[in-house]
């Protein structure tokens, strides 16, 4: 889906918090203790009872469903004489029978949780359960389960939304083939679909008619889908290695079919990619995709029906951004390569989540690197890493790819999981070689097709094709935080020896201390005075193994707490290029100075490193100029560059003007261009700072920024208007990296005075979504003080683009980000905008969490306001979509990482937060996130 084995011998003790029964304070409610309580790796058993087949009957009404669920049941175990235990929430329940003799309430036990049928002498051969219930899908604002959106019924069961639509162990270790018959108005709902192959169609009376599908692959509960509504069809057909004919569909809004041409070109190129690279083939004659407006995450890969949120499907060059494109394009990938990283073999427990997710995320990047440029693919991957999952590894939230325990799992869909659970894939593939890792991948889908399994077995086929022993390398899975790496180096110009000194530090987080050292590839490279790379040979005495690595230099495996690698034969100093393509999810740490940053920016042979350079050298300055102010050396405040940084700051910009420059080799990839010439995101830099005051950090890094961008703005504007009579600077696809560069030199130019007008044209005569996002986005840098041109385009936007919601949420979301125009008064007037609704994720993500994640000079205001609008926010989403409020509620969890004031005002709200108003509760969604982080920060406080 598109923010989880017994511990190795060598693994650390993992000491677990104990969690409480009910939220912080004296005035919680102990009935809420149940309910809150822990789930536990170390305590999984499996199911006393299989279900072999499920058949549903869903009666869709505008009021009401009836669900009747049929279920061929028997023990696990043939003389155990277990009560059988059947999840269930927000049902209603009409009937329950077994074997056709219906119970009465003697003999089974009904709570909020589910229902517990008493063991019975037929219970003990295979039986029967047949349950009728009413749910009210109409009601249902969590968007879990069987919900309407709009005047659409559809589900999302990921993580347990199946026990919302009928009892079941609902449980991704119980699989079993589906038959689902829907059955619904002719005129409102035309379209019924569910899982698998449509078998049939017929009317029911007058004005009623049903579908019945069947999905002849087992699969857990959590993969089951139903959509049923008045809906376009979109059709094209792909042709498999096999020769078989599959078709594909897309439905959306009536309307919107004329947006999902992208759409279906991304899921033919996908299907051919994973045959090429996997050699995995489609396995139906069907495959489906449905569109949808209200939906919490990006999309849901249920067998052979994926259900969307519509942003992550419907993409045209009038309404749809380059990164919209690519978004789209690989969401449809990373959705389909589910089929077999997910759906064919999936997750035994919820605890294994990045078993399907992590390696089907590394999946989905690989194949967007094959469609564009590799290495800005790279980059912006670890670029997100670095900022959002880096802070949650240091966040009251850290927690294990394969966490050891969970209150409410739609908590752990987290970057841990995904991004950080994705490189550990890459590691694997990095050590093992494109064919050892192709062997290892083939014996996993072969091997457990059909079945729930665990990353255990995951790396027991990797090791068993390359018999190597893994074994320390699983502490990727069961040790949390972002280990540390320093190395330091030595250079013998007598002997030509050229030593490096590696030592690694995972740092202590919540639950777990003391860890051990990882086992992990670490690419480098040596690079000489004139550019190229050294032919490095490894010395005996070094204590870590090395073996070359296709594009990336050298690669060190390392193991211990520190290891040292002597090179000989070195002609003279080489500067080192450390990590190479981020071989490691790691943090490095190395004294480099400025001439040897600047020598890797122009000459590194690998992409990444050389933008890495770059970057490390605009963090360089950002520091300098906060330790000035910190000190207070400078009477304005401390924001300004001084004269002693004025040759350092002069000779970066000269290293970025190359890229600048019409005819250069560096402008042969403009995209890669583009990246290099933007600075750091202000939250990547503060991640690495302690105790942040945010607005005296925010001020520095405005002001560093501005004296780069004033060196810059010649050349940007050169490179600028050269863009622009480009002959490709139109097309979609061959225009795309083109654009990339130009609208980064507008990005340059806005951040000075005086480009307004430049701003507006750009903004005005766009004829790309690109474009237009582009020149409003400069254009709401400028304050309504100094121009009058934002107020016009944001007007004017609405004005061209009030009847398309998708595009209006880009509306909503560059205002909330704004310094000047998402000012908390402007977020609380563009919350009652018309437009704008409470009930869609969309709206919320973009005007809500835009505000508290991206705004921080306005949410991070020191009269705590922005701190209390959101806290208040959350509480009243929580009681309607506990998902979306637990994710907004990140911003305030970090409030131990700034200085006062910040640090008191947000813990406040936090505290607020788990003492909800009389007459409501806190969700468990949000309890967990609330506890944990007042409970994990106040150690250190």
């Amino acid at each position: 889906m598109s923010v989880s084995p017994e511990p190795t011998a060598t693994a650390p003790k993992l000491t677990q918090p104990e969690l409480p029964d009910a939220a912080p304070g004296p005035d919680a409610d102990a009935a809420k203790a149940s309910q809150n309580q822990a789930v536990y790796l170390r305590d999984y058993t499996p199911p006393a009872y299989t279900i072999d087949t499920v058949d549903l009957y869903v009666d869709l009404h505008e009021d009401h469903a009836m669900v009747t669920g049929t279920l061929n049941i028997q023990a696990a175990k043939a003389e155990a004489k277990a009560d059988l235990w059947l999840h269930g929430e927000s049902l209603e329940l009409v009937s329950v029978t077994i074997n056709g003799t219906r119970l009465t309430e003697q003999d089974f036990r009904i709570d909020e949780n589910g229902m517990l049928i008493t063991h019975r002498t037929e219970m003990a051969q295979p039986f029967v359960l047949e349950t009728v219930s009413r749910i009210r899908p109409q009601d249902n604002t969590r968007l879990e389960g069987l919900y309407r959106s709009k005047n659409l019924f559809c589900t999302q069961c990921e993580a347990e939304g199946f026990r919302s639509i009928t009892w079941f162990l609902d449980r991704p270790d119980v699989m079993a083939t589906y038959r689902c018959t829907i059955e619904a108005d002719r005129e409102k709902y035309p379209v019924l679909l569910s899982n698998g192959n449509l078998i049939g169609e017929e009317p029911v009376g007058e004005n009623r008619h049903r579908a019945i599908w069947e999905d002849p692959f087992r699969k857990p509960s959590y993969l089951f889908a139903l959509v049923a509504g008045t809906l376009d069809r979109v059709e094209d057909s792909f042709t498999t290695m096999s020769g078989r004919n599959i078709d594909l569909h897309i439905y959306v809004d009536p309307g919107n079919s004329g947006k999902c041409r992208h759409a279906l070109d991304s899921l033919k190129k996908a299907m051919r990619w994973d045959e090429e690279r996997y050699g995995r083939e489609y396995d139906l004659d069907l495959f489906n995709i449905v569109a949808v407006d209200d939906f919490n995450m990006g999309a849901m890969e249920n067998k052979s029906l994926n259900i969307f949120n519509s942003s992550c499907v419907l993409a045209d060059t009038a309404t749809a951004s380059d990164a919209s494109f690519d978004r789209v394009e690989s969401i449809v990938a990373h959705e389909y390569f589910h089929n077999w990283s997910g759906n064919r073999v999936t997750c035994r427990d919820w605890f294994q989540l990045s078993l399907k997710e992590g390696f089907t995320v590394y999946r989905d990047a690989c194949f967007s690197a094959d469609m564009h440029s590799p290495v800005v693919n790279r980059i912006e991957h670890v670029r997100f890493l670095r900022t959002a999952q880096f802070a949650e590894d240091a966040g009251p939230m850290a927690h294990a790819v394969r966490p050891e325990s969970y209150m409410e799992i739609s908590n752990f869909y987290t970057l841990t999981i995904y991004e950080k659970g994705a490189e550990v894939v890459r590691m694997i593939h990095l050590l093992l070689g494109d064919e050892l890792f192709r062997r290892g991948s083939d014996l996993y889908f072969d091997r457990f097709d059909g079945q729930a399994v665990t990353t255990e077995d995951f790396v027991a086929c990797m090791e068993e094709v390359s018999d190597r022993d893994l074994s320390q390398f699983k502490l990727w899975y069961s040790q949390a935080g972002t280990p540390c790496v320093k190395v330091k180096d030595h250079y013998n110009a007598k002997t030509g020896e050229y030593r490096l000194t590696i030592r690694q530090h995972i740092p202590d987080t919540p639950g777990q201390t003391g860890k051990q050292p990882m086992h992990f590839p670490f690419c480098i490279g040596l690079v000489s005075d004139d550019g190229k790379d050294f032919e490095a040979r490894v010395a005996s005495e070094s204590t870590a193994t090395a073996s070359v690595s296709d594009g990336h230099g050298l690669m060190i495996e390392l193991r211990e707490t520190e290891e040292t690698v002597v090179f000989k034969d070195i002609a003279h100093k080489p500067v080192v290029s450390l990590n190479r393509g981020f071989s490691a999810p790691v943090r490095v740490e190395y004294d480099y100075d400025t001439t040897e940053l600047l020598h890797l920016m122009q000459y590194d042979s690998d992409g990444f490193n050389r933008w890495n350079a770059g970057q490390i050298l605009a963090l360089s300055l950002f520091d300098r100029v906060l330790g000035r102010a910190s000190a207070g050396e400078n009477s304005q405040g401390g924001s300004a560059i001084d004269e002693a940084d004025m040759g350092f700051l002069q000779e970066y910009a000269t290293a970025l003007k190359q890229y600048l420059k019409p005819g250069s080799t560096s402008r042969q990839d403009p995209a890669f261009c583009a990246l290099l010439l933007q600075m750091p995101e202000f939250s990547a830099w503060i991640e690495r700072l302690p105790q942040v005051d945010i607005q005296l950090a925010l001020g520095c890094y405005e002001q560093a920024t501005l004296e780069v961008c004033s060196q810059l703005e010649q050349s940007a504007r050169q490179c600028y208007d050269e863009l622009g009579a480009h002959a490709d600077i139109g097309q979609r696809e061959k225009g795309a990296a083109l654009r990339a560069l130009r609208n980064t030199c507008l990005g340059v130019l806005s951040r000075l005075p005086g480009h307004d007008e430049l701003a507006w044209q750009h903004f005005d005569a766009a004829k790309l979504m690109t474009d237009q996002l582009a020149g409003f986005r400069a254009l709401l840098r400028y304050p309504r003080s100094q121009s009058s041109r934002p107020a016009q385009a944001i007007e004017a936007f609405e004005h061209q683009w009030q009847q398309d919601s998708l595009v209006m949420d880009n509306w909503f979301g560059l205002q909330a980000a704004s310094r000047d125009y998402g000012t908390l008064e402007d977020i609380e007037r563009l919350s009652e905008h018309r437009l704008f609704s409470r009930f869609n994720p969309n709206k919320l993500r973009s005007l809500f969490s835009t505000f508290a994640g991206q705004n921080w000079a306005c949410f991070h205001a020191t009269d705590g306001a922005g701190y209390r609008f959101i806290r208040k926010t959350i509480a009243e989403l929580d009681q309607n979509n506990p998902q979306i409020a637990s994710r907004m509620a990140t911003p305030l969890t970090r409030w131990r990482k700034y200085a006062e004031p910040y640090s008191s005002l947000l813990k406040a709200e936090l505290s607020a937060l788990a003492k909800p108003v009389e007459g409501t509760e806190i969700s468990k969604d949000l309890y967990e996130i609330v506890y944990k982080s007042l409970q994990e920060t106040s150690k250190g406080s």
